[in-house]
């Protein structure tokens, strides 16, 4: 059954207390939109704690960013939603925000795009690098464009990371995964560096997605992760198969499948 707009201006408040008490965002950073229907979108205004949200603080605008209904003033990057509801009509939420090690990625010119974890594989592929544009404004959108159709989450230079998903709760989870998966691939340089899955394990792990009722933009595995063969020789990276089956095994127990 389809959520009145009152449930989903109360589920964005939920999500904006869970980035701000995560330290995703500071102060007033981050929006999160909703797609109401054709002709509505339901908004964070600017200039308010996404920690300290009430449902009465959100904002309607239409497709065109003109605000409708609301007491508060539009963000000033209500663009980049509309340009990711224009670019893909699946998508009904998307959120952005800066988690610390993700826009740490960001802010170093590093994208997350290395064939490391099963999970991060099966369900988004990789998170890839948006060159830096200022927010606010057309240069922003323009560096994002080419990525939109191709992935569910992005890393935006020197700025943060946003995600989308079919509701406000899938982008959420979206980027807790690309915070997750951050910690993870800077502890693996911490380590001494990561051991990438070959380029024949990352084949098979995309081609099992339909068996686990997961589904991606088209055209996603033309950006798919970057394989050991990629990215220094199979021979520094190479996982066996034995291991590769514990981490697909984790994995799926993670996910509840297995």
């Amino acid at each position: 059954m389809a959520k009145t707009e009152r449930e989903h201006r109360q589920d964005i408040v939920e999500i904006g207390r869970l980035v701000w008490r995560k330290g995703w965002i500071a102060a007033n950073d981050g929006n999160i939109t909703v797609r109401l229907d054709q002709d509505r979108v339901l908004a964070t205004p600017t200039g308010v704690c996404k920690g300290m949200m009430v449902p009465d603080d959100l904002i309607v605008c239409d497709l065109a960013g003109n605000k409708i209904s609301g007491a508060k003033e539009r963000t000033s990057e209500i663009a980049m939603h509309l340009k990711v509801y224009e670019l893909r009509p699946d998508i009904r939420s998307v959120l952005h925000a800066h988690p610390p090690v993700a826009t740490g990625y960001a802010s170093a010119g590093k994208a997350l795009n290395l064939a490391l974890l099963p999970e991060v594989i099966l369900a988004m592929g990789c998170i890839p690098l948006a060159e830096y544009g200022l927010p606010g404004t057309p240069e922003l959108i323009d560096s994002l464009v080419p990525l939109i159709p191709k992935y569910n989450a992005l890393l935006m230079g020197n700025h943060g990371a946003v995600c989308y998903g079919e509701d406000v709760w899938r982008a959420y989870f979206r980027m807790e995964t690309v915070e997750h998966f951050a910690h993870i691939a800077l502890v693996t340089e911490q380590l001494g560096g990561p051991r990438v899955l070959p380029r024949t394990e990352v084949r098979k792990l995309l081609e099992s997605r339909a068996r686990y009722g997961i589904t991606c933009p088209a055209g996603m595995e033309a950006g798919c992760p970057l394989a050991a063969e990629e990215v220094g020789g199979p021979e520094r990276f190479l996982v066996t198969r034995e291991e590769l089956v514990e981490l697909v095994n984790d994995a799926l127990r993670a996910r509840g499948v297995a």
